[in-house]
């Protein structure tokens, strides 16, 4: 102790760990003055000497506002750590170093901050590495979604056509077969897909209102086909369901039913699977929904059980042999229900049967948390064909199948179908045809889509240049939606494509008696806002509908006029929290076909992503939300 003590007298301490150590310690004055610095500075940075300069000269200008708030709440705190930034070294590259702050206000009375900083590169490049590994995956997933759904969309096509015309019981086993597998195809790379995007960190949760009891006997109704085909009874059982409406994402419990359900199909060969929902308010305005999926199937051995959580394992290699499947599902499911904060558990008995059973906390909702209520979905396919005769579709498809399927069903719905094989020929068609749509495939050779698309919206006069556009791809990765439509398309439809699917995004994009879709909009039938919601949510009420209606009416032009003056002035943070502001209303008045616009505008402008193209997206956006306000004018509620 008596060394250790004269150690520390003699300041070999401090010459130890300040001036030998390998961290940079700046003391600086409240005004960011460098009034001290250690030699660590001429090894880690090079400069020879920094005291008497301006700390802020030296860091990055891209982070130059964020470093000086964290400074300033060093200033009012006793501590503070791991602060990034990026500093200017004598050879004119910046590194990148951490700070840990001790404010010697709180020690000594002195208003200056020693900052303990770490060379941090090497972390920030592993990082880096990372990342870029991170999306060389998701692009090699896009690419392998697009190279196996391209095929596989042909396949399904050709089946679903071929159905209609076979009479013979023998071929039209031959061809449920064949969409069988394909089927089995799709769940397989759907599965690989939904692992990468939770993998990766970059799912989102809905959280809106649904009907949970609709929502599972929606699930049984698509897998009963399936069940009924082994002939295995799917019972559903309800009776201590004390919820109807919650909030939350029903898409993702409808993913984790599917999987486990199928999962009992799969697995089950004789008895039944009997589905239970048990949901009780836990505390106000909460609510426990329980779900069990029990089967009376092949079980699993105790000792395996432990394992099939595992991500590409099941329960027994011979498993996979002769049920196929990737190992993906109840991983993806398992991860699904904790994201949600939730719990998923499993009992089985080999040759007894499985249950499995989760739980979901939800919060409590009404019917006025419903965007879109299971009634109001109707069938309106027919309506639908016989609005879209005559209409002129440029359909871009460099495959020959998937191109023969696609105008094949246009062709039914009375449609006028133009074919080009790639961007470039669709352009030269376009140059001389006039066209209502264009179904654009994504990826194709001379010239892909997201270019042909980029060139008529940039060089096409009107009213050629807003021709909607619906993305036509194979690519399913998350998000390609979004980045799509923010850059220049209107919609987006997956590969293997429904039909009916089809029928709906087109349907709402086409207008009938114009030259295309978006010239002559005052004279289209279809008016840009549908009041069905409004009114479902307030019973009617002519007064309140009115009252809501005016509010629309006096409010919205202020608030897209303060939109463009964010756009002139770069402020994109304003122009994303203008567009929160104003989405809300649009889901009130019905008025879809601007949704996603706002949502692009909204989400690029808080992330500060796209900017070259917001200040044209909000002028379109104005452009269209005052054709809407004249309309509501003329609606009779104003």
């Amino acid at each position: 102790m008596k060394e250790l003590s004269k150690y520390l007298a003699e300041e070999k301490f401090y010459k130890t760990v300040v001036e030998d150590g390998s961290d940079i310690i700046f003391i600086v004055d409240y005004d960011a003055n460098i009034v001290y610095h250690n030699p660590s500075v001429k090894k880690t940075i090079g400069h020879t000497s920094l005291t008497g300069k301006q700390f802020f000269d030296y860091i990055h200008p891209s982070i130059l506002k964020k470093i000086k708030r964290a400074f300033n709440d060093s200033t009012n705190l006793p501590y503070n750590s791991n602060v990034e930034f990026l500093f200017l070294c004598a050879d004119g590259d910046y590194k990148y170093l951490e700070f840990n702050s001790i404010n010697l206000k709180h020690k000594d009375d002195i208003s200056a901050l020693i900052l303990d900083c770490r060379d941090i590169s090497g972390r920030k490049k592993d990082q880096e590495e990372l990342i870029k590994a991170q999306k060389a995956k998701e692009q090699f997933l896009a690419n392998m979604s697009h190279e196996i759904r391209t095929p596989v969309n042909g396949i399904v096509g050709m089946v679903n056509l071929l159905s209609r015309t076979l009479q013979s019981n023998e071929q039209i086993k031959y061809l449920n077969a064949i969409k069988h597998s394909a089927d089995n195809l799709k769940v397989i790379i759907n599965d690989i897909l939904d692992y990468s995007v939770i993998e990766s960190g970059n799912l989102t949760l809905e959280n809106i209102g649904f009907d949970i009891d609709y929502q599972i006997k929606s699930v049984i109704d698509s897998l009963e086909l399936q069940a009924n085909e082994k002939g295995l009874p799917l019972k559903y059982d309800a009776s201590k369901n004390e919820c109807k409406i919650l909030i939350g994402d029903p898409v993702r419990l409808s993913q984790i039913l599917i999987n486990l359900i199928n999962n009992a199909i799969k697995f089950t060969n004789e008895g039944e699977i009997n589905i239970r929902l048990s949901c009780s308010l836990s505390q106000k305005e909460r609510a426990i929904a329980t779900f069990e999926i029990q089967d009376t199937g092949i079980g699993i051995d105790k000792d395996k059980i432990g394992h099939i959580f595992d991500t590409f394992k099941q329960a027994d290699e011979s498993i996979t042999r002769k049920y196929g499947g990737t190992g993906l599902g109840l991983a993806i499911s398992k991860q699904l229900v904790e994201l949600q904060g939730g719990k998923l558990e499993v009992e089985s008995k080999v040759n007894i049967g499985t249950t499995f059973k989760f739980s979901i906390p939800y919060q409590i909702g009404t019917s006025r948390d419903l965007i879109h209520h299971p009634s109001d979905k109707k069938d309106d396919s027919k309506k639908g064909r016989k609005h879209l005769e005559g209409m002129q579709v440029l359909l871009v498809e460099d495959n020959d199948v998937n191109r023969l399927y696609a105008s094949t069903i246009l062709k039914k719905w009375g449609c006028i179908c133009n074919e080009a094989e790639n961007g470039e020929i669709a352009l030269e068609l376009l140059r001389k045809n006039e066209y209502d749509v264009i179904l654009m495939d994504v990826h194709m050779p001379v010239m892909d889509g997201l270019e042909a698309t980029r060139i008529i919206r940039k060089s096409f006069d009107l009213p050629k240049r807003d021709i909607p556009i619906i993305a036509f791809t194979a690519n399913a990765i998350k998000g390609e939606k979004e980045n799509y439509i923010r850059l220049g398309m209107n919609d987006y439809i997956s590969k293997p494509f429904v039909p009916d699917e089809l029928l709906k995004i087109i349907s709402l994009l086409y207008k009938p008696n114009n030259k295309t879709a978006t010239e002559n909009k005052e004279s289209s039938t279809l008016p840009l806002f549908n009041l069905t919601y409004l009114k479902e949510i307030s019973d009617g009420n002519e007064e309140f509908i009115s009252e809501i209606i005016k509010t629309f009416v006096d409010k919205t032009p202020d608030l897209l006029n303060q939109m463009i003056e964010g756009s002139k002035e770069n402020n994109w943070e304003l122009v994303g929290s203008l567009a929160h502001k104003l989405k809300p209303n649009l889901i009130l008045l019905g008025m879809d076909s601007i949704k996603e616009l706002t949502l692009s505008i909204e989400k690029d402008g808080k992330n500060s992503l796209n900017t070259e193209t917001i200040p044209e997206r909000v002028q379109s956006l104005f452009s269209i939300s005052s054709q809407a306000i004249e309309e509501l004018k003329t609606s009779g509620y104003n």
